[in-house]
């Protein structure tokens, strides 16, 4: 190249490198986007970067009005928008600094955070050797505008980040495969029945526990919070860290408007139920104070029984943690998969049951249908006369059901703790238990181990959770 063509070309260049900022001065985090689906009728923040101190200006289609704010020393701006009620049409979104960064395709709905490990992650297309029962049926029906769903990318930080990997796409076959099995279903019996846009944002990562989707400040009352790593070092393990997947897979989009979030983990926590109870509370609480939304709706599914039964840990203390911390906060609920477990298998296939129950906590709890009964009969006390227990229920209103079949998942002991199968039969008030070997009973437990399939219901058709009366130490 002569030395005329060399000037030529960098006189070029340095006019490129002029020019391209100018198309780029207005930057939003992953979440804000084309096709997305905002909370409706509400004040939903938005925010980005821009130039440093430059006038940054919002125009919604939906109302023509205008929204500006004026960007940071440091280029950052936020401001929220208000959105009308929700509908079928969809909206365009301007966003101007001088040049224009416009959204398409918006949609004006209810939006949830889908999260947790495996369990949620597993896609409708399934694992290897682990398929989602009736997923070929549902990924071929799948095609919906007005379900949007966004894959956040797998990350993990030891601080907070600003933005994540991930786009809004419309339902089709070609993207329903890859999402999220339960929060799909979730989402799509949420669509059905309130005949509005339904966001989905699927957050999770398998085999991981809930500590480090907890943020820094809610993992502080507790013992591990004092070996979480101050450096910026990045750790070996990250995905194990308390706080790094809260950091990288949550921290970018808190504050975006949502309804709620449904939350599918636990697993990976058998060993320490104790600390669970505590732990999942603390974690909901951590992202409500985050969200600035107030106490939003919480809804999860109890880990779904699996595993040897002569092996420890008993996943019936999980179970029960699970039950006990849906207690422990207002809007909280808790879907009862009991019903729908494998031996074999850590991921159940069905996840539209879990999907569904989840759904109608929200339908009942969220959006208000009145008559729609979404809680599972929970124990509620015993009493023991004679060689004989009687335990009543909450949530039962016109009582139990074993649909016809002979009950055999209920243990009892007497004061030297040794379990033994008892004879229960159910009766208008609840159950009575027995057992020949046990004539002055003490504690009773049902379903109390890792693998049994539920065989006790509600007349709503959903499953009573494992339950025990006693307070005993937990074998370890």
């Amino acid at each position: 190249m002569n030395k005329n063509s060399l000037r030529l070309f960098s006189t070029l260049c340095a006019a490129c490198f002029t020019l391209f900022p100018l198309f780029a001065h207005i930057k939003l985090p992953a979440i804000f986007g084309s096709n997305m689906v905002l909370q409706q009728q509400t004040d939903v923040p938005m925010w980005g970067t821009a130039d440093k101190n430059a006038s940054v200006e919002i125009i919604t289609s939906w109302n023509n009005k205008t929204y500006t704010t004026k960007a940071s020393d440091e280029g950052r701006w936020k401001l929220k928008i208000s959105t009308p009620k929700a509908g079928n049409n969809s909206y365009n979104i301007t966003i101007s600094d001088g040049k224009t960064l416009t959204l398409e395709n918006v949609l004006i709905g209810e939006v949830w955070v889908c999260s947790g490990q495996s369990n949620m992650q597993m896609p409708m297309k399934g694992y290897h050797n682990q398929p989602v029962l009736g997923a070929l049926d549902a990924v071929l029906e799948s095609t919906n505008p007005n379900i949007r769903i966004f894959n956040v990318g797998m990350s993990a930080s030891i601080t907070p980040r600003e933005d994540f990997k991930g786009k809004w796409e419309a339902c089709n076959p070609e993207t329903t495969p890859n999402f999220s099995a339960t929060a799909y279903f979730f989402g799509r019996f949420l669509q059905k029945n309130l005949n509005v846009p339904i966001g989905l944002i699927a957050s999770s990562w398998g085999g991981t526990m809930i500590q480090p989707w907890m943020n820094d400040e809610a993992c502080q009352e507790f013992e591990f919070y004092k070996t979480i790593k101050r450096d910026t070092a990045f750790p070996k393990n990250p995905p194990k860290v308390p706080t790094t997947l809260f950091n990288a897979m949550i921290h970018p989009m808190v504050g975006y408007g949502i309804r709620g979030a449904i939350w599918y983990q636990g697993e990976s926590n058998k060993w320490e139920p104790e600390a669970y109870q505590r732990l999942l509370p603390a974690m909901i609480q951590g992202w409500r104070n985050k969200w600035e939304q107030g106490d939003f709706p919480f809804y999860y599914v109890q880990v779904a029984p699996h595993g040897k039964n002569e092996v420890l840990p008993n996943g019936g203390f999980l179970r029960e943690a699970q039950l006990k911390a849906a207690s422990v906060l207002p809007n909280v609920g808790m879907a009862c998969v009991l019903d729908a477990g494998e031996q074999n298998n850590i991921h159940p296939a069905n996840k539209e049951a879990a999907g569904k129950r989840l759904a109608y906590l929200a339908l009942s709890q969220t959006y208000n249908i009145k008559g729609l009964s979404p809680f599972s009969p929970v124990f509620k006390a015993m009493t023991v006369k004679n060689d004989t227990a009687m335990l009543t229920f909450e949530n039962a209103p016109l009582g139990l059901t074993s649909y016809g079949k002979e009950l055999t998942l209920f243990e009892i002991a007497g004061a030297d703790k040794v379990f033994h199968p008892a004879q229960a039969t159910i009766i208008r008030d609840g159950i009575i238990v027995k057992s020949d070997a046990v004539p002055q009973p003490v504690a009773v437990r049902y379903a109390f181990k890792n693998f049994i399939v539920g065989e006790l219901f509600g007349t709503n058709g959903l499953p009573v959770s494992s339950f025990r009366t006693d307070d005993w130490a937990r074998e370890k």
